[in-house]
């Protein structure tokens, strides 16, 4: 079978203009998890006007366009998340939010602007023979109970079937326009824990007269310390960091109570079960050695992001085509940060991949109040999308 004439990078310059007023529509209004109403009205409004049937509503605010053309029985699915962060944006520029308290920290404005920028393109071209589903997700960046799993419980690949889906992320400290993949786990399982600690309050100049809260705390952040250096195998990446710590008002009072919150990274079910069973019979043997009550909300999160090896080689060799190998990293390092595309996943093959954001001075990172998706990625996220659907629903 010969290949049809794929989609390239010189196709997406008449349309660069478009795509970049429509991130800024997108990075002035964002919306937080569930609350993305703006966001997908205008999603659903601009496929319907490329021709997709639309259906809206899926895990309240999520959106996925289908088409279908010739006779083919394949299918492919692509995501883009759609929400933003509570995040106050320090930038100057004129597309900065106009949403008080609510920023695009995280690219997402840009990954709806890519897959929107596709599927304009391909309804136009029609150079594909089966059936496109372009999933818009809300709340990727929930932490639970997210977007990508109410849509899965929801039936997501029951009402749009997939026989392959793929997702994208913008990565800062890369260039702009490269692209970085890797075969099985690529990015970690991240939960969560919440820890009371529950005292007896008193003053500070009678401790013996009360339980401190404070002391046992501090001696559990060093016992979590263990955890992993020696519970752990070292061959086997594993993360645990208090993120927070509260309790008291004053310093010659002693609380009755303290508050932790910890994150929890792996790669391998077995060393996520372990963790969990060595941090909660821990914290519970550090608090009774202090004579107070530990009170343990362990929150399992997103699944570790697994992509297949078939789906991921066909991305790879589609990078490779658009902007030369040169600008592929085929096997890059996992990444102990989450990402929720993993329920899909879980239930269909396929693979998430990285696209170089530019690099990080001026702080530029994910989640700063400073940062911005890079426009030169536009085009390139966009061509990347059509060409890949092309060849896995070849005409």
């Amino acid at each position: 079978m010969l290949l049809p004439d794929l989609s390239s990078l010189s196709d997406f310059e008449p349309l660069e203009s478009d795509l970049r007023q429509l991130r800024y529509v997108l990075h002035g209004c964002p919306e937080l998890a569930f609350e993305e109403t703006q966001t997908a009205a205008l999603v659903a409004s601009r496929l319907s006007e490329y021709g997709y049937a639309v259906e809206t509503g899926i895990a309240g605010t999520g959106v996925v366009g289908t088409l279908r053309l010739g006779t083919g029985t394949r299918s492919i699915g692509i995501r883009a998340d759609m929400d933003a962060l509570p995040i106050e944006e320090l930038n100057t520029f004129d597309h900065k939010s106009r949403f008080p308290g609510k920023m695009h920290a995280c690219g997402h404005d840009g990954h709806t602007a890519m897959l929107l920028g596709a599927a304009r393109h391909l309804a136009k071209r029609q150079r594909f023979d089966g059936t496109l589903h372009l999933i818009f997700q809300p709340a990727e960046e929930r932490g639970f109970d997210s977007g990508a799993k109410r849509m899965v419980e929801q039936g997501l690949f029951t009402r749009f079937p997939c026989d392959a889906v793929f997702a994208m992320h913008n990565h800062p400290g890369r260039a702009a326009g490269t692209f970085m993949f890797r075969k099985g786990a690529f990015m970690a399982a991240g939960d969560r824990v919440f820890i009371k600690i529950v005292g007896k309050g008193g003053h500070a100049a009678r401790p013996h007269l009360a339980n401190d809260p404070i002391v046992a705390a501090g001696s559990i952040v060093m016992g979590l310390q263990t955890i992993v250096s020696r519970n752990m195998d070292p061959a086997k990446p594993a993360v645990v960091t208090i993120g927070k710590i509260a309790g008291g008002s004053a310093p010659n009072v002693i609380p009755g109570e303290v508050e932790l919150s910890i994150s929890v990274r792996s790669f391998d079910e077995e060393i996520r079960g372990l963790l969990r069973e060595r941090i909660t019979k821990l914290v519970h043997a550090q608090a009774d050695s202090f004579g107070v009550v530990a009170e343990i909300d362990y929150v399992e999160g997103y699944p570790v992001v697994t992509n297949t090896a078939a789906e991921t080689d066909l991305a790879i060799q589609v990078a490779r085509e658009l902007v030369g190998e040169a600008n592929v990293t085929e096997n890059m390092d996992p990444l102990m940060g989450s990402e929720d595309f993993a329920y899909m996943l879980q239930e269909c093959p396929g693979t998430f991949l990285r696209i170089g954001n530019g690099p990080l001075e001026g702080g530029k990172t994910l989640h700063s109040a400073t940062y911005d998706f890079n426009d030169e990625n536009l085009i390139v996220g966009s061509a990347f999308w059509s060409r890949l659907v092309e060849r896995y629903l070849q005409v």
